[in-house]
């Protein structure tokens, strides 16, 4: 992408976002407060640097060309107290342990890009929630106010973006401190072994596939006697939604070396549903940054909206640039995605497809709480891959809500988890993720689309 792709719309600065209509922002009680910690977040140093935002979108433009799959996974919603040694871990083992399988099975590269290390911020159906008659705004996420039900916690505190700033950082950190000491080694993929490899029924197929990938390093290796530099440190990059308007103001810099803007607090940051409306304040601050962007797409967006959205954030039709991230679930996809892929290609527009089949699939059992059918998103997938095939389109990616923990949040899977099995472990305050065993189901079912995957 070219300085000339990247240069600042005309009338944007980082502010003119306040300037349109804004919704899922908290409301301040003490502008001077939050006058003050922007302010600070704005002295802090960037949490990610513009060279790393460049690399990932030189991969998002490879993946657009079907030179590589881009799988995006972590929580739906971190928790500041899920900023741990052990969770950041488990939650870097399952993506490379999916990694893997994919790369075996889609033989091309797989580019990883964690939904973590930033990811404390959601959007609520309703600003506020009742129980037992009392009314209080609703909990949206550890940057904004605390989940305990009381009028304290749920009153938006300014000083909660410094928490989530440091605990990014942390854990930007521990990632970079783990790559850098050979972790993602795929000469020793046994030591991402989590506890599920021992007991489920798809052990003896997926160390096949790391014997299979080790074995076809060592024979590279051998005939050339060289050692393969990149199967030693994986590029590894974060995302997440950049929901909190405010906070991503603060950490979006000018470089004038590229002459443009970048949310420096993250690689990739996305647009969802709600806050993606036609001059919404979410798209004008997203159509000025020079990132690679992504926006979520479901039901009700219309081929004339999408193209006029496509413009809006890409208008010099730049590769790498845009990411559409389709959710639609597994009962609508089929009618409702083909007229969207349609209209993009006779418009020439260069996107990235990838699939979300987690969020059009959510549910809410007898009892209130939300689960996913692990059936329905596997259907979703199979539905996209046989989507774009049909089309002559490419699906470049996958975007999922997981953990590496035992969590029994989504039913079904090789456990037959029910209805009953959620309140055993169930550890979201959101919405539900596949366990790391549901997780590695998904890898191995996109890496054996055969008849369904692109290129």
């Amino acid at each position: 992408m070219s300085l000339e792709d990247m240069r600042t719309p005309e009338g944007w600065e980082p502010d003119s976002w306040q300037r349109q209509a804004v919704s899922q922002l908290p409301v301040y009680e003490n502008q001077a407060q939050l006058d003050a910690v922007l302010e600070e977040l704005g002295r802090l140093p960037p949490l990610v640097t513009s060279w790393e935002v460049e690399a990932l979108r030189a991969r998002i433009a490879a993946a657009q060309r079907g030179e590589c799959f881009i799988l995006q996974g972590g929580d739906c919603a971190e928790s500041f107290a899920d900023c741990t040694s052990e969770s950041i871990v488990s939650k870097l083992k399952i993506l490379l342990q999916m990694s893997v399988v994919l790369i075996a099975g889609l033989k091309r590269p797989v580019v990883r890009i964690g939904r973590m290390a930033g990811q404390y911020a959601k959007p609520r159906s309703a600003d506020s929630e009742t129980r037992e008659k009392v009314t209080l705004p609703s909990y949206r996420g550890d940057i904004v106010n605390r989940n305990v039900f009381s009028p304290a916690d749920r009153v938006a505190d300014p000083e909660l973006m410094l928490r989530g700033y440091e605990r990014s950082a942390l854990t930007l950190n521990f990632v970079r401190a783990l790559l850098d000491g050979g972790f993602a080694d795929l000469h020793h993929p046994e030591n991402w072994d989590l506890a599920w490899v021992s007991h489920s029924p798809q052990a003896d197929e997926y160390h096949r596939i790391v014997q299979r990938v080790a074995d076809g390093l060592d024979f590279f290796e051998n005939i050339t006697g060289e050692t393969l530099g990149t199967a030693r440190r994986v590029e590894f990059y974060t995302s997440h939604e950049g929901l909190h308007l405010y906070y991503e103001q603060a950490q979006t810099r000018f470089l004038p070396h590229r002459q443009c803007w970048y949310n420096l607090t993250t690689h990739f940051p996305w647009v969802g549903m709600r806050t993606a409306s036609p001059g919404s304040g979410h798209l004008e601050y997203f159509r000025g940054i020079a990132n690679p962007v992504a926006v979520k797409v479901g039901p009700g967006v219309t081929p004339e909206r999408l193209l006029d959205l496509v413009s809006r954030l890409n208008p010099g039709n730049a590769p790498g640039r845009l990411t559409l991230i389709h959710r639609f679930g597994a009962g609508r996809i089929a009618d409702e995605l083909p007229p969207l892929v349609e209209s993009l290609q006779a418009a020439g527009a260069v996107v990235l497809w990838m699939c979300d089949p987690m969020h059009g699939n959510t549910e809410t059992t007898s009892d209130g709480r939300k689960t996913r059918r692990f059936d329905q998103i596997l259907a979703e997938l199979d539905a996209a891959f046989r989507v774009h095939g049909n089309l002559g389109s490419l699906l470049g990616g996958v975007h999922l809500e997981l953990t590496g923990e035992h969590v029994t949040e989504c039913t079904g899977g090789a456990r037959g988890l029910t209805d009953a099995d959620l309140g055993r472990d169930y550890r979201s305050q959101v919405d539900p993720r596949l366990n790391y065993e549901q997780a590695m189901e998904v890898a191995m079912r996109i890496a054996g689309f055969g008849q369904h995957r692109n290129g």
